[in-house]
């Protein structure tokens, strides 16, 4: 699945094969989140977490650096793709 442009945030949905893994991408994410200094909104049940994209200092609109944290999310969740 893309990215989907909707109410001013990017969005996505990424499933893994269980709770566990899902909470390994999340943890594995919060580094480069914290490098980047771009949190998203993102909501977590069992194998599925979802996510939020938008920057709240533009007046909450899609920027570049909201599709830079989305490469950087796409490309942590290819790793686990490979397991």
């Amino acid at each position: 699945m893309t990215w989907k442009e909707e109410n001013n945030k990017l969005k996505k949905e990424y499933h893994f094969k269980d709770f566990p893994q899902a909470m390994i991408w999340m943890m594995e994410c919060s580094y480069h989140i914290e490098k980047q200094g771009h949190h998203p909104e993102w909501f977590n049940v069992y194998n599925t977490v979802k996510v939020e994209l938008t920057t709240h200092d533009t007046g909450n609109t899609i920027t570049e650096k909201d599709w830079k944290l989305a490469k950087t999310m796409d490309d942590c969740y290819l790793k686990f793709s490979q397991f």
